[in-house]
């Protein structure tokens, strides 16, 4: 059996988030789902709904991977062992400095 999504599957679906999130998320997730549902009868609240979806997807995603949650709590307890962007990614500075020209246009 793989542990990849069927492809009928729509992964912005709050049921499939839900459905994969581990139960100390829940209660946050539906909190937030409720509001934006509510905040999304106004047209421009809509944007808001899929954004929530998106980022709630991601958080299951990384969620999934071995250790997260007690990084999170080492970062929440302020004892996280952090690398600086600038040693953690080649290049850090160029790409930055990309963005900026980018957003500035």
């Amino acid at each position: 059996m793989s542990a990849e999504p069927a492809h009928d599957e729509d992964l912005s679906d709050p049921e499939l988030i839900l459905r994969d999130l581990a139960e100390r998320e829940r209660a946050e997730f539906l909190r937030q789902y409720h509001e934006a549902v509510e905040a999304a009868r106004d047209p421009a609240g809509y944007r808001r709904l899929r954004h929530l979806l998106h980022t709630w997807r991601l958080i299951v995603i990384a969620a999934s991977q071995a250790g997260y949650y007690e990084e999170l709590d080492a970062v929440r307890n302020g004892v996280a062992r952090a690398t600086p962007a600038e040693e953690a990614i080649p290049s850090w500075q160029e790409r930055l400095a990309g963005s900026m020209t980018l957003g500035g246009r």
